[in-house]
């Protein structure tokens, strides 16, 4: 992965290394490194959606390691590596470049196979961003492959911006890859900062005229849109809706508002005589407002208008995967029945 720009601050840079979190310490490599090193660039999971060539040679190590040897920070117009240690370990790397004068730069990362699913990137990656924009970066910029949902969710969870995707751009060991694109700039960053984490009223109101547009903009993260169809989509499918055992579905439609905030919309397949029992069939929560507990908060004002109607089961059906939405639906008390439908996983939840 990657990052770079082109704007100039001006400001005076200030020293990034060490970088030290609660857990970590971010630091140049130098050449006890170099065997951990090698170790990561040569599993298969690692190298996967990486550049380097393999075998990846103690020598290419040490090559590495001998280009940072007299460099102790972030240097403008420098490849640095820096290891990222747990506990004395080096259990990764963050490759970070400065150009245009020290405005722009270019990041990517990498962890060792063992320590992955322990949120170590998501926390190294969190303090380098904030360091390069303390001191004087203005644009940040990676690109991976569209693979790599893992990375992905790094980003997102930073604030990063998907700015797209170049088709067949990079040629890694011999196969022309998609190359993906996510930018930061320094205001992107202040904002998701100062995000809303919580929210004090959360109701499901009719769409109008006024608030379909608002609310058609809403958007999740990219790595989630194999979760969750983007809202064009549900407009479609409740123009269009789909016939199931001899009967269209009938869509009832509500944007989720929070602190009159719009942060969401919802679909449900409402009860007919072809159709016995509701079904949610689309919850979209915007990015910016995830993890603020309006989507149980949705879910919840639902159930309590489902109740009052007097229906006694909910369905839902999700895919599996990372990132994906199991989890969220078994904490609200959804229980898988067993059956997949069109290969999602149903649930239900008694009411």
């Amino acid at each position: 992965m990657g990052v770079a720009g082109d704007e100039n601050s001006g400001a005076a840079p200030t020293a990034v290394l060490p970088l030290r979190t609660d857990r970590l310490l971010l630091r140049v490599v130098r050449p006890h490194d170099a065997e951990a090193i090698v170790e990561m660039r040569n599993h298969p999971d690692v190298a996967r959606y990486q550049d380097w060539s393999l075998p990846y040679t103690a020598a290419d190590a040490e090559r590495l390691v001998e280009a940072c040897r007299d460099i102790d920070d972030v240097t403008v117009d420098e490849w640095v590596q820096v290891a990222i240690v747990l506990d004395d370990e080096m259990v990764g790397d963050v490759a970070v470049h400065l150009g245009s004068g020290g405005a722009t730069a270019s990041v990517g990362y990498s962890l060792r196979r063992q320590w992955w699913g322990r949120g170590i990137a998501r926390e190294a990656m969190h303090a380098m961003v904030d360091a390069l924009f303390a001191r004087g970066v203005q644009r940040i910029v990676a690109t991976l492959d569209p693979a790599n949902v893992a990375s992905m969710r790094v980003l997102e969870h930073l604030g990063f911006v998907h700015e797209g995707t170049a088709r067949r751009a990079e040629l890694i060991r011999g196969e022309w890859l998609d190359d993906m694109r996510y930018g930061l700039l320094r205001d992107d960053r202040a904002e998701w900062l100062d995000r809303p984490r919580s929210f004090a009223d959360v109701r499901l109101v009719e769409l109008t005229p006024d608030s379909v547009r608002t609310y058609g903009r809403l958007a999740t993260h990219p790595s989630q849109q194999q979760f969750v169809a983007p809202m064009c989509a549900s407009f479609g499918d409740a123009l269009f809706p789909e016939v199931i055992d001899g009967a269209p579905v009938l869509p009832w439609m509500r944007g989720i508002e929070a602190d009159g905030v719009a942060v969401g919309f919802m679909m449900v397949a409402a009860v007919t005589e072809a159709h016995p029992e509701p079904y949610l069939w689309r919850l979209l929560i915007d990015r910016r407002y995830q993890r603020s507990g309006v989507g149980a908060a949705a879910v919840g004002r639902l159930v309590e208008h489902l109740r009052a109607e007097g229906h006694r089961r909910l369905q839902v059906s999700w895919v599996d995967g990372p990132g994906g939405p199991r989890r969220f639906y078994e904490r609200l008390g959804f229980v898988p029945t067993g059956r997949l439908i069109d290969g999602e996983v149903e649930g239900v939840l008694d009411l």
